[in-house]
């Protein structure tokens, strides 16, 4: 059965904006290494065309990545990823000046640059502030809407990371417990992200997906990140280049069920999907 969609808010630099349908997250990679070659960009050209190209096919957020958090992946340091940012941004802004900005970064000391100089809006954390215990505090000072995501270890050592009692129940349970301390702490405006992907495999991930309805119970907005990885391809015995349907048939699940945010690979795909599946719940809702 469809979900009714919760309407949160954000304040997006003294900006209050609404969450009243879905919103579509571009992932944009100035790394050499993200697991998907096409969303790499490594000279101004390449991010110009792809910043243009999102927006026209209808980003509410650019989400940009400077650090590949592939699982087995390497870290760059702080100093070159703050290299990689400062470019990015500065052309983003240049670019598209009213979207949206969110950075992808597990650094706290990486996420205050951003925000205070470069003018990212949103922090994103695929480490849910275990790498960095610095990042609550720093995300509460911000002021920033912080993509809380759960994970287990580090990109590294993630993948054997996978022993749970219950998977849907032990990251919900996780997920509350950060949320209230980040709350308690001033950050108002959480974002939820079940991590799938890190620390899960692949019936996990499917398990966490089914019971996406229960992360309601967290009263924040969900963000879904599931484009191109590997719970989609490796059942289907293809490649990350060839997932593109199967990711817009699982993000249509996470719709459903739901989820506010779909960070994604395939902007106008997701747009696609978010557009057929409003309609199908206000079809739903009229014949009610």
């Amino acid at each position: 059965m469809m979900q009714p969609f919760r309407t949160y808010s954000l304040n997006l630099n003294g900006r209050l904006v609404l969450i009243d349908r879905p919103w579509v997250m571009g992932i944009i990679n100035v790394t050499p290494d993200s697991f998907y070659s096409a969303s790499r960009v490594n000279d101004e050209a390449a991010l110009v065309e792809r910043v243009r190209q999102m927006v026209a096919d209808g980003a509410d957020v650019l989400d940009v990545g400077a650090c590949s958090t592939r699982p087995d992946s390497q870290s760059v340091d702080a100093q070159g990823e703050m290299q990689r940012l400062q470019w990015a941004l500065a052309v983003i802004r240049r670019e598209a000046p009213d979207v949206v900005i969110s950075v992808d970064t597990f650094r706290a000391d990486v996420a205050r640059r951003c925000v205070e100089q470069w003018g990212a809006d949103i922090i994103n954390d695929i480490s849910g502030g275990t790498l960095d215990e610095e990042m609550f505090s720093t995300v509460a000072s911000l002021g920033v809407p912080y993509v809380l995501t759960h994970t287990r270890g580090t990109p590294a050592t993630m993948s054997s990371m996978t022993d749970y009692g219950d998977v849907a129940a032990d990251v919900l349970e996780w997920m509350a417990r950060r949320i209230d301390e980040l709350r308690q702490m001033g950050v108002a405006d959480v974002i939820a992200d079940p991590g799938f992907g890190f620390a899960k495999d692949v019936e996990q991930n499917y398990r966490l997906l089914t019971c996406l309805d229960a992360f309601h119970a967290l009263n924040a907005p969900l963000l879904v990140g599931v484009s191109r990885k590997r719970m989609v391809y490796m059942p289907l015995g293809i490649t990350p280049d060839e997932a593109l349907n199967g990711t817009t048939v699982v993000n249509t699940m996470a719709l459903e069920r739901g989820a506010h945010i779909l960070r994604v690979h395939d902007v106008k795909a997701a747009v696609q999907a978010v557009t057929l599946t409003a309609m199908a719940r206000r079809t739903t809702k009229t014949n009610q």
